[in-house]
């Protein structure tokens, strides 16, 4: 009897984890084969010139924010048509007056909890309503020069909210590089890859843009700790907004470039995406019921999809599992044939190899995989240690870039 119940338990397990995972599979080699196909709608030349107001919060970015906001004054837009934010929490003296001294709107915050949303929103509070577009960028973010006049043109075609391409800063170690190729299968996969089946983009948490009234009244109801572009997007879906993907839009970002700093974003992601799936699992299926929103739905699924590096690094262990029974153990059984495990390994790869960009095909990302072990075991004991993250502000310093 005991012997039954065993191998009926281990017989739903089998079922089970093969239906998380092969469905995960499944959906990323659609998308990212989707990508393959993306093309970038047609934008009108002429159009409205909207007044634009770059929101650039930062926490004690000290290091990187001068550079920052000097970059952005340097946009090909009339100057009179844009103004660029800085809204400083917690940033030292000198900073700030090197920051008084340049043609911009300084907004200094200070909170018991720092967070992202608080500070947008103290900042949009700051400025008033005269704008029509809020682009919001992280405090180490380069934009291209023509960045704001391409987020103009794609609000001429009736855009309410729309996500530009950010892409590396700086390849200079193993773990800056597997996070340069996470950012761009991320593209491929959840930008390109849903803009080309009709979906909407996902959102990044930067170099992004939204029309200023919408942006502002939907912010205010926003009060994350963390991952405040996921509650964000959750309530565009809901509402039946379309996000539009600028592919040729660059915003260069600082990659992560040690473990300590890699395990400490991951987890705050990691986090984020369990507390919004149980917060909006139900409406999101009553959504995709009721109303056929699919986008809103395809967003919840996200939020309890395996992170790419746990799904690959996963399904290669469970693999090699049924592969040793089925050379080496003829004694044991599975109730799955393993076949189904092959396949599953086989589509996962594909989907990472349509999803990776020819640039990253090179000795320096072939020595960054030796590094791919490292990684995917901080994802794995993460998943132990997630208690309380999405609770606290986990701060991500920027602008210590190693030779």
């Amino acid at each position: 009897m005991m012997n039954q119940i065993i191998d009926s338990l281990l017989q739903i397990l089998e079922y089970t984890l093969l239906a998380y995972f092969g469905f995960a599979s499944i959906y990323i080699f659609i998308f990212s084969f989707a990508g393959l196909w993306y093309r970038p709608r047609t934008q009108k030349i002429r159009g409205k010139i909207r007044k634009i107001a770059i929101l650039i919060p930062g926490y004690k970015e000290d290091q990187v924010i001068i550079e920052v906001t000097k970059s952005a004054l340097l946009q090909r837009y009339p100057m009179n048509l844009f103004d660029v934010v800085v809204i400083a929490d917690s940033f030292q003296r000198e900073t700030m007056d090197q920051l008084r001294a340049l043609p911009i709107k300084l907004v200094e915050v200070q909170f018991d909890q720092s967070t992202k949303s608080k500070a947008l929103n103290k900042g949009i509070e700051a400025i008033g309503d005269h704008y029509d577009v809020a682009i919001v960028l992280d405090a180490d973010n380069i934009m291209e020069p023509n960045f704001i006049s391409k987020i103009n043109k794609a609000f001429n075609n009736g855009y309410m909210v729309v996500q530009g391409h950010r892409a590396a800063k700086n390849e200079n170690t193993s773990f800056a590089i597997l996070d340069a190729i996470s950012e761009e299968v991320n593209n491929h996969i959840f930008r390109k890859g849903h803009r080309a089946l009709g979906l909407s983009s996902g959102l990044i948490g930067s170099g992004m843009a939204f029309e200023y009234h919408f942006f502002k009244n939907t912010m205010a109801k926003v009060n994350a700790v963390g991952g405040f572009d996921k509650e964000l997007e959750l309530r565009l879906l809901k509402s039946g907004e379309t996000i539009e993907y600028l592919n040729d839009a660059m915003v260069l970002d600082e990659k992560i470039q040690k473990s300590q700093d890699f395990q400490n974003q991951r987890r705050r992601w990691i986090s984020t995406q369990f507390v919004y799936f149980k917060k909006y699992f139900l409406s999101g299926v009553k959504e995709l019921v009721l109303r056929g929103n699919i986008d809103f739905f395809d967003k919840v699924y996200q939020m309890v999809s395996p992170p790419r590096i746990l799904l690959l690094g996963i399904v290669l262990f469970i693999t090699l599992i049924y592969g040793a029974i089925d050379l080496f153990a003829e004694s044991i059984v599975p109730h799955l044939d393993p076949s189904f495990w092959y396949i599953t390994l086989m589509i996962t790869v594909l989907a990472f190899l349509m999803a990776i960009p020819f640039k990253f095909y090179n000795s320096k990302t072939l020595i960054a995989m030796l590094t791919l072990p490292k990684a995917f075991s901080i994802m794995f004991l993460l998943l132990f240690k997630l208690k309380g993250a999405n609770k606290k502000f986990i701060h991500t310093s920027h602008g210590t870039v190693n030779s």
